[in-house]
């Protein structure tokens, strides 16, 4: 048996209550939910109930809404991937976000008078925020399509992924823990160039991330430099032979073989 999608072994009894109450449509309990968020971008614990109840109070009153702690809950997506919570949590974003972000917001040309929009009528592709989720949803598309080592260097080569996994402690060890996951699931043997370029790491810190974090075991005697990086067998990388069976009687093809010799009506 699965486990339970709203279960999160972590979350603090308050917070239960207000998930399994009518206080989750509260608008007051916002700040209760942001201070969640926080606590689990520090202490590397993940509650994806109660971060989609959160956008959810945010859809409903969008002038509550928080640039920093929307962009720290689809961070915070990120790091369960190959789960499906990055895309459940961009569906409950605003259009106006979702869009690339405008020409105008990016423009530097000075006005006598500042810009402002209400949420009541948003700017469509309003930046900051709206570039943001662009860019998560670059890496999130990035890691979707396997493409790990193109991953970390869209990660390395703009300040602005920088900022948005500041706020989430241990981003790339993470990150690097569910890529390994999924690299376990569907190999058995990786070569130790290959595996360097999709966990960003080489040397002695990869060494110890593949014998001690992961258990996995290094050959150097094969698969060239570096040698080859041994996944042990697993029920999801372990190769299955599958016998399919089918029964049929008999008299089963008799009245096939009859309705072919029927005349037409």
């Amino acid at each position: 048996m699965g486990i339970a999608f709203d279960y999160a072994p972590a979350r603090p009894q308050n917070i239960d209550d207000i998930l399994n109450g009518l206080d989750r449509y509260n608008p007051e309990t916002t700040t209760v939910f942001e201070s969640y968020v926080t606590q689990q971008c520090e202490d590397r614990t993940y509650d994806c109930y109660a971060n989609l109840a959160l956008l959810k109070l945010y859809q409903f009153n969008p002038h509550l809404l928080r640039d920093e702690t929307t962009t720290n809950i689809l961070t915070k997506s990120l790091t369960v991937f190959p789960s499906p919570d990055f895309s459940l949590c961009l569906h409950l974003l605003p259009s106006y976000i979702l869009s690339p972000p405008s020409s105008s917001s990016s423009s530097t040309t000075t006005t006598t008078t500042p810009h402002h929009h209400s949420a009541s009528n948003p700017t469509p592709g309003d930046a900051p925020l709206s570039e943001a989720v662009q860019k998560l949803t670059t890496l999130n598309n990035l890691l979707e399509s396997a493409k790990y080592r193109e991953f970390w260097q869209t990660l390395d080569k703009d300040d602005l992924y920088a900022d948005l996994i500041a706020d989430v402690g241990g981003f790339e060890e993470l990150m690097r823990v569910r890529i390994a996951v999924t690299v376990g699931q569907s190999c058995r043997e990786v070569e130790r160039g290959v595996l360097e370029g999709w966990l960003a790491l080489a040397g002695g810190g990869f060494e110890h991330f593949v014998r001690e974090v992961c258990g996995w075991g290094v050959d150097e005697t094969r698969g060239g430099k570096g040698g080859m990086v041994v996944i042990p067998v697993n029920k999801e990388n372990e190769a299955k032979g599958t016998v399919v069976k089918e029964e049929v009687k008999f008299d089963q093809f008799a009245r096939v073989i009859r309705r072919a010799y029927e005349q037409p009506a």
